[in-house]
């Protein structure tokens, strides 16, 4: 289970936030990163990222054959999730971060409510497990990873009787710049050449396409409820109970709100608190009429970050 709690003091000194709420259903909120990232902060953020991970890490290793523990003879240079390639770890970067955000400033989204991640979605990525295999008995082996399908996160609201009221859902990205064209191809897909006019075209199939026409019901809350099932069937039952309800229709659907969540360093441009995103109204390519909160992170040396972190996560150091 994921159990650390975010660390709000040392997200307080890194990032500077923005926020918003417009009509009752439109959050945005920016975080800016103030001052440079040091030591102190990857301190700070190492057990919250472990904790997110450890599930999958667990998971992974004992399908695998992965032994974990120091005196048991087992490959230490392949483990999850330091072995995977960086883009893969830029993916899962992005991931935790909106829920780390989501569990940190909770008070700044919509609705204002209490939002939790039990457990994140990673080890359903079957990719993963085929690296990790291959990886196993040929460590030259080093690919890309193909991307998990479905919901890139999940957190949930509980009543007073432990039953989920609403389900927080959506899409996670990093990106290296988050400049106007790289936020352009993301919400709205990569550009092809249309066949009639010859012209360069977004597809249409990016993220207001995958959240505008995703279930009422997100296919990751019924994950999460297997996974509760495996790790926590006692401490969630009342939550587990009340999402069979929703999925097998015997009650009504929990309350949803999408979440959007871009992080990335900023466009060389780019002045101070201003976003990619509008943040004064809700943005016209979103049509599933949810409430709808948007996170926009931007950072400076993003990626060496990223790197100095999951290197540490169960190190030595």
């Amino acid at each position: 289970m994921h159990t650390c709690p975010p660390p709000k003091e040392a997200l307080a000194l890194w990032l500077k936030s923005y926020a918003s709420i417009r009509d009752g259903s439109y959050g945005h909120l920016l975080l800016e990163q103030q001052g440079e990232a040091a030591k102190s902060l990857l301190e700070a953020l190492r057990p919250y990222f472990e904790s997110a991970h450890l599930d999958a890490r667990e998971h992974f290793h004992k399908k695998v054959g992965i032994n974990l523990h120091p005196d048991g003879g087992g490959v230490s240079e392949i483990t999850y999730p330091a072995c995977l390639p960086k883009k893969a770890k830029r993916g899962l970067f992005g991931e935790v971060l909106a829920g780390l955000v989501t569990e940190a400033y909770q008070e700044h989204y919509v609705g204002g409510h209490a939002w939790c991640v039990p457990i994140f979605l990673f080890r359903e990525h079957d990719d993963v497990e085929k690296y990790l295999w291959a990886l196993k008995f040929d460590p030259a082996r080093v690919r890309e990873i193909y991307g998990r399908h479905g919901t890139d996160f999940v957190g949930i609201a509980l009543d007073d009787a432990g039953e989920v009221m609403r389900v927080i859902a959506g899409e996670a990205k990093w990106r290296k710049t988050l400049n106007n064209s790289t936020v352009a191809a993301l919400m709205h897909g990569p550009k092809e050449r249309n066949k009639e006019t010859n012209e360069l075209e977004h597809t249409g199939r990016g993220i207001w396409f995958e959240v505008n026409r995703d279930t009422p019901i997100p296919h990751g809350l019924r994950q999460l409820q297997f996974l509760l099932e495996q790790r926590d069937p006692e401490g969630y039952a009342a939550a587990i109970l009340s999402i069979d309800r929703a999925v097998l229709e015997l009650g009504p659907p929990p309350a949803r709100t999408d979440l959007i969540v871009l992080a990335g360093n900023g466009a060389a441009s780019r002045d101070g608190a201003e976003s990619v995103l509008d943040w004064e109204n809700m943005p016209a390519d979103y049509t599933a009429g949810r409430d709808l909160q948007v996170v926009e992170v931007i950072l400076t040396g993003g990626d060496a970050l990223i790197d100095a972190l999951y290197a540490s996560l169960w190190s030595e150091g």
